[in-house]
């Protein structure tokens, strides 16, 4: 790891500091803490909301879905399911990988991607599908007449003697 990151990820950033990395407005910040969107991690005596590296790698998930047109309702809905689905994810906005198409937010994880409010699968291995059809082929072939020439002769003869 080099040593601004190191130095970034172990830095606690203030709610105004957080605000213009992120073109953020401090409202914004503090609207999300609130409504559970992101929270920062640690509070100062006083109360000041402290964000971590990965909170703010959280708010930058969350403000890339909300440019892609995905309501903070799901975004919202999305962590609240995801945490249940993956209870060891603490933080999915910075642990997952989370793409939006429409005002759907799949999480792409260990090769798979699936609705990360239904955790219904969107996308399946290629190759799995080929060796299903490889399969299907053997089992019809299986069920065939050997003979295509056979039966066509079959046919013919039954016809005649009708």
């Amino acid at each position: 790891m080099s040593s601004a990151l190191a130095d970034s990820s172990s830095r606690s950033y203030r709610s105004r500091d957080v605000a213009q990395i992120l073109g953020l407005s401090r409202r914004q910040l503090q609207y999300w803490a609130q409504t559970d969107l992101v929270r920062p991690s640690t509070f100062t005596e006083g109360g000041h909301h402290r964000y971590s590296f990965q909170d703010l790698v959280a708010l930058k998930a969350a403000r890339r879905l909300i440019d892609a047109g995905v309501s903070v309702q799901r975004i919202r809905s999305s962590i609240q399911a995801l945490r249940k689905l993956l209870p060891s994810v603490k933080q999915p906005l910075a642990e997952l990988v989370l793409v939006a198409t429409g005002d759907v937010v799949l999480v792409i994880r260990e090769g798979a991607a699936f609705d990360a409010v239904s955790g219904q699968e969107w996308v399946f291995e290629i190759a799995q599908l080929v060796r299903e059809i490889d399969a299907w082929r053997e089992d019809v072939a299986a069920l065939r007449p050997r003979s295509r020439a056979g039966v066509r002769g079959l046919r013919a003869r039954g016809r005649k003697q009708a």
